[in-house]
Protein backbone atom coordinates (compact mmCIF):
# COMPACT_ATOMS: atom_id res chain seq x y z
CA UNK A 1 0.00 0.00 0.00
CA UNK A 2 1.18 3.71 -0.65
CA UNK A 3 3.12 4.79 2.08
CA UNK A 4 2.05 8.26 2.12
CA UNK A 5 -1.38 7.47 2.35
CA UNK A 6 -0.62 4.90 5.40
CA UNK A 7 1.28 8.18 6.86
CA UNK A 8 -1.66 10.07 6.38
CA UNK A 9 -3.98 7.32 8.05
CA UNK A 10 -1.84 6.53 11.13
CA UNK A 11 -1.70 11.43 11.78
CA UNK A 12 -5.32 10.96 11.70
CA UNK A 13 -5.95 8.17 13.50
CA UNK A 14 -3.88 9.45 16.62
CA UNK A 15 -5.93 12.45 16.23
CA UNK A 16 -9.50 10.75 16.24
CA UNK A 17 -8.01 8.10 18.92
CA UNK A 18 -7.25 10.66 21.51
CA UNK A 19 -10.43 12.46 21.19
CA UNK A 20 -13.37 10.17 20.60
CA UNK A 21 -13.16 9.04 24.68
CA UNK A 22 -14.19 12.65 25.33
CA UNK A 23 -16.66 12.53 22.35
CA UNK A 24 -14.32 15.41 21.13
CA UNK A 25 -14.33 13.54 17.39
CA UNK A 26 -16.63 14.75 15.04
CA UNK A 27 -18.05 13.65 11.00
CA UNK A 28 -19.12 16.24 8.60
CA UNK A 29 -19.62 15.31 4.74
CA UNK A 30 -16.40 17.52 3.55
CA UNK A 31 -14.17 16.97 6.81
CA UNK A 32 -13.25 15.20 10.10
CA UNK A 33 -12.17 17.66 12.91
CA UNK A 34 -11.51 17.31 16.83
CA UNK A 35 -12.34 19.26 19.45
CA UNK A 36 -10.46 19.51 22.78
CA UNK A 37 -11.17 22.20 25.17
CA UNK A 38 -8.90 21.85 27.99
CA UNK A 39 -5.99 21.14 25.27
CA UNK A 40 -4.14 22.66 22.86
CA UNK A 41 -3.71 19.18 21.15
CA UNK A 42 -5.03 17.37 19.12
CA UNK A 43 -7.34 20.26 17.51
CA UNK A 44 -7.59 20.04 13.95
CA UNK A 45 -9.82 19.76 11.02
CA UNK A 46 -8.74 18.10 7.75
CA UNK A 47 -10.82 17.55 4.45
CA UNK A 48 -11.53 13.94 3.24
CA UNK A 49 -10.29 14.99 -0.35
CA UNK A 50 -9.28 17.78 -2.34
CA UNK A 51 -9.93 21.51 -1.25
CA UNK A 52 -12.06 23.72 -3.48
CA UNK A 53 -13.98 27.27 -2.61
CA UNK A 54 -17.27 25.03 -1.61
CA UNK A 55 -15.64 23.07 0.74
CA UNK A 56 -13.86 25.72 2.28
CA UNK A 57 -16.86 27.81 2.71
CA UNK A 58 -18.00 24.68 4.82
CA UNK A 59 -15.23 24.58 6.77
CA UNK A 60 -14.86 28.36 7.40
CA UNK A 61 -18.42 28.36 8.71
CA UNK A 62 -17.90 25.61 11.16
CA UNK A 63 -14.50 27.32 12.77
CA UNK A 64 -16.15 30.60 12.88
CA UNK A 65 -19.10 28.58 14.73
CA UNK A 66 -16.57 27.29 17.93
CA UNK A 67 -14.49 29.33 20.55
CA UNK A 68 -11.18 26.97 20.00
CA UNK A 69 -8.72 27.38 17.10
CA UNK A 70 -8.46 24.43 15.11
CA UNK A 71 -5.37 23.76 12.75
CA UNK A 72 -6.10 22.97 9.40
CA UNK A 73 -3.25 20.52 7.80
CA UNK A 74 -2.78 20.54 3.57
CA UNK A 75 -1.52 17.54 2.69
CA UNK A 76 0.64 18.52 -0.54
CA UNK A 77 -0.04 15.42 -2.44
CA UNK A 78 -2.40 16.64 -5.04
CA UNK A 79 0.14 17.99 -7.57
CA UNK A 80 -1.47 21.55 -7.66
CA UNK A 81 -1.35 24.43 -5.49
CA UNK A 82 -4.85 24.09 -4.18
CA UNK A 83 -3.43 25.11 -0.89
CA UNK A 84 -3.36 28.78 -2.30
CA UNK A 85 -7.71 28.73 -1.95
CA UNK A 86 -6.80 28.47 1.84
CA UNK A 87 -4.58 31.81 1.53
CA UNK A 88 -7.03 33.69 -0.62
CA UNK A 89 -9.57 32.51 1.71
CA UNK A 90 -8.66 34.03 5.25
CA UNK A 91 -6.21 31.06 6.44
CA UNK A 92 -2.68 31.64 7.20
CA UNK A 93 0.04 29.49 7.58
CA UNK A 94 0.95 28.97 11.02
CA UNK A 95 3.82 26.09 9.98
CA UNK A 96 5.27 23.28 7.67
CA UNK A 97 5.96 19.75 8.20
CA UNK A 98 7.64 17.04 5.96
CA UNK A 99 6.09 13.40 5.89
CA UNK A 100 8.50 10.90 5.95
CA UNK A 101 8.42 6.92 6.46
CA UNK A 102 10.80 4.09 7.12
CA UNK A 103 10.55 0.38 5.86
CA UNK A 104 12.66 -1.29 8.81
CA UNK A 105 14.88 -3.80 7.75
CA UNK A 106 17.89 -3.49 10.89
CA UNK A 107 17.92 -3.19 14.44
CA UNK A 108 20.27 -0.09 16.26
CA UNK A 109 22.25 -0.88 18.79
CA UNK A 110 20.60 0.44 22.12
CA UNK A 111 22.58 3.44 24.43
CA UNK A 112 22.77 1.40 28.00
CA UNK A 113 22.32 5.11 29.43
CA UNK A 114 18.81 5.98 28.00
CA UNK A 115 15.45 4.50 28.41
CA UNK A 116 12.02 4.65 27.37
CA UNK A 117 9.60 4.25 30.12
CA UNK A 118 5.85 3.99 29.35
CA UNK A 119 3.51 6.19 31.03
CA UNK A 120 1.16 4.52 33.55
CA UNK A 121 0.18 6.57 36.62
CA UNK A 122 -1.21 9.58 36.72
CA UNK A 123 1.90 11.28 38.16
CA UNK A 124 3.31 10.13 35.20
CA UNK A 125 0.49 11.57 33.13
CA UNK A 126 1.18 15.26 34.54
CA UNK A 127 5.10 14.57 34.52
CA UNK A 128 4.64 13.85 30.51
CA UNK A 129 2.87 17.11 29.96
CA UNK A 130 5.45 19.25 31.49
CA UNK A 131 8.07 17.69 29.51
CA UNK A 132 6.22 17.94 26.20
CA UNK A 133 5.20 21.76 27.07
CA UNK A 134 8.87 22.31 27.43
CA UNK A 135 9.86 20.55 24.56
CA UNK A 136 7.21 21.93 21.92
CA UNK A 137 6.00 25.14 23.53
CA UNK A 138 1.74 24.13 23.67
CA UNK A 139 -0.15 22.41 25.69
CA UNK A 140 -1.87 18.70 26.37
CA UNK A 141 -4.02 17.99 29.04
CA UNK A 142 -3.02 15.10 30.95
CA UNK A 143 -6.03 14.05 31.53
CA UNK A 144 -6.22 12.86 27.66
CA UNK A 145 -3.41 10.24 28.66
CA UNK A 146 -5.97 9.33 31.54
CA UNK A 147 -8.43 7.62 29.10
CA UNK A 148 -7.36 4.21 27.46
CA UNK A 149 -6.45 4.73 23.52
CA UNK A 150 -6.48 1.68 22.01
CA UNK A 151 -2.70 1.04 20.18
CA UNK A 152 -1.48 4.35 21.53
CA UNK A 153 1.59 4.56 24.24
CA UNK A 154 3.05 7.70 26.16
CA UNK A 155 6.82 7.48 27.03
CA UNK A 156 8.76 9.38 29.05
CA UNK A 157 12.73 9.25 27.93
CA UNK A 158 14.97 8.85 31.17
CA UNK A 159 18.56 9.36 31.24
CA UNK A 160 20.36 7.83 34.47
CA UNK A 161 17.21 8.80 36.41
CA UNK A 162 16.24 11.93 34.83
CA UNK A 163 13.56 13.01 32.65
CA UNK A 164 14.53 14.19 29.52
CA UNK A 165 11.74 14.12 26.74
CA UNK A 166 8.92 12.44 25.69
CA UNK A 167 7.42 10.66 22.64
CA UNK A 168 4.62 8.49 21.44
CA UNK A 169 3.76 5.09 19.52
CA UNK A 170 0.59 4.98 17.64
CA UNK A 171 -0.06 1.37 15.99
CA UNK A 172 -2.60 1.11 12.33
CA UNK A 173 -2.42 -2.08 10.56
CA UNK A 174 1.36 -2.77 10.49
CA UNK A 175 2.09 0.94 10.82
CA UNK A 176 3.86 2.29 13.54
CA UNK A 177 3.41 5.95 13.67
CA UNK A 178 6.02 7.35 15.87
CA UNK A 179 4.87 10.99 17.60
CA UNK A 180 5.89 13.48 19.77
CA UNK A 181 9.33 13.00 20.42
CA UNK A 182 10.86 16.14 22.15
CA UNK A 183 13.72 17.39 24.31
CA UNK A 184 13.55 19.45 27.16
CA UNK A 185 15.85 23.15 26.25
CA UNK A 186 17.88 22.55 28.96
CA UNK A 187 19.12 18.39 27.64
CA UNK A 188 19.04 19.46 23.89
CA UNK A 189 22.21 18.72 21.62
CA UNK A 190 23.21 15.92 24.10
CA UNK A 191 21.83 12.93 21.30
CA UNK A 192 19.23 12.02 23.21
CA UNK A 193 16.41 12.35 20.38
CA UNK A 194 18.54 10.07 18.21
CA UNK A 195 18.50 7.45 20.88
CA UNK A 196 15.36 7.63 21.74
CA UNK A 197 14.52 6.78 17.98
CA UNK A 198 16.31 4.16 17.31
CA UNK A 199 14.68 2.27 20.86
CA UNK A 200 11.38 3.00 19.06
CA UNK A 201 12.64 1.61 16.01
CA UNK A 202 13.73 -1.46 17.41
CA UNK A 203 10.53 -1.89 18.99
CA UNK A 204 8.39 -1.09 16.02
CA UNK A 205 10.56 -4.12 14.48
CA UNK A 206 10.09 -6.22 17.08
CA UNK A 207 6.06 -5.92 16.74
CA UNK A 208 6.64 -6.25 12.72
CA UNK A 209 5.53 -3.22 11.69
CA UNK A 210 6.08 -3.16 7.92
CA UNK A 211 6.46 0.80 7.94
CA UNK A 212 7.30 3.48 10.72
CA UNK A 213 5.85 6.95 9.58
CA UNK A 214 6.16 10.22 11.60
CA UNK A 215 5.99 13.97 10.62
CA UNK A 216 8.89 16.25 10.58
CA UNK A 217 10.19 19.67 11.08
CA UNK A 218 12.80 21.04 8.83
CA UNK A 219 14.81 21.32 11.79
CA UNK A 220 14.79 17.70 12.44
CA UNK A 221 14.44 16.42 9.28
CA UNK A 222 17.80 15.40 9.19
CA UNK A 223 18.21 13.20 11.71
CA UNK A 224 15.34 11.27 10.29
CA UNK A 225 16.83 11.17 7.23
CA UNK A 226 20.46 9.48 8.55
CA UNK A 227 18.30 6.98 10.59
CA UNK A 228 17.15 6.14 6.91
CA UNK A 229 13.83 7.57 6.53
CA UNK A 230 12.71 9.44 3.06
CA UNK A 231 11.12 12.64 2.82
CA UNK A 232 7.74 12.40 1.31
CA UNK A 233 5.56 14.91 1.27
CA UNK A 234 4.81 18.61 2.81
CA UNK A 235 2.03 19.40 5.32
CA UNK A 236 1.12 22.93 5.78
CA UNK A 237 -0.87 23.76 8.79
CA UNK A 238 -3.59 27.04 8.31
CA UNK A 239 -5.53 28.62 10.78
CA UNK A 240 -8.57 30.85 10.08
CA UNK A 241 -7.11 34.45 10.43
CA UNK A 242 -9.64 35.30 13.61
CA UNK A 243 -11.78 38.70 13.36
CA UNK A 244 -11.76 41.15 15.49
Amino acid sequence: MNSIKLNIENLISIWQTVSEPFNASFHEKEFDYCLMKDSEWPNRLWFHNDINETKIALAKEKLSSISTNLTVPYWNIHNNNSFQLLEENGFNLKFEQIGMSLKPDHSFIESSSLCLKKVSTKKETELWSVLFSKSFGYFINPMLLNKYQENTDYYIAYHKNEAVGTAILHITNKVTGIHSVGIIPEQRRKGYAEKIMKLLINQSIEINSDYITLQSSNMGKGLYLKLGFEEQFTIKNYALQQRI
